[in-house]
């Protein structure tokens, strides 16, 4: 069952949600040079989550949590296999997939369009 809320009270919610994807955005593309940030943005998406629930910026959120998880999947693996230099390859490749899931989702929010076509 989806809260009702008046216009100008909806209008404010779309505004601060899309305002912390944004944030969350930024975090992430930070985060492409240091990773430490990369937890600070995912902490904010799983604390906000409820909050964005029924706007656009929910599937922002849905997309930069997945980006986080299967990034750390793919460091893990690299990780496991940099001895076999495997690794390297495998964090070059998430390297580039993440700078791609935060341009693409970034710009998807820019366009007022969900994450997920």
């Amino acid at each position: 069952m989806s809260e009702q809320y008046p216009v100008e009270q909806q209008t404010e919610r779309e505004r601060s949600a899309r305002d912390i994807a944004t944030l969350v955005y930024l975090i992430q593309a930070i985060s492409i040079f240091t990773a430490v940030p990369f937890f600070v943005g995912v902490i904010i998406n799983y604390v906000k989550r409820g909050d964005v629930r029924g706007t656009l910026a929910e599937s922002h959120f849905r997309w930069q949590i997945r980006t986080f998880w299967y990034s750390l999947l793919w460091f893990v693996i690299g990780w496991a296999t940099v001895w076999i230099l495997i690794g390297f390859v495998v964090w070059g490749i998430s390297w580039i997939w993440v700078v791609y899931r935060v341009v693409r989702g970034w710009l998807n929010l820019a366009d007022n369009r969900p994450a997920y076509s």
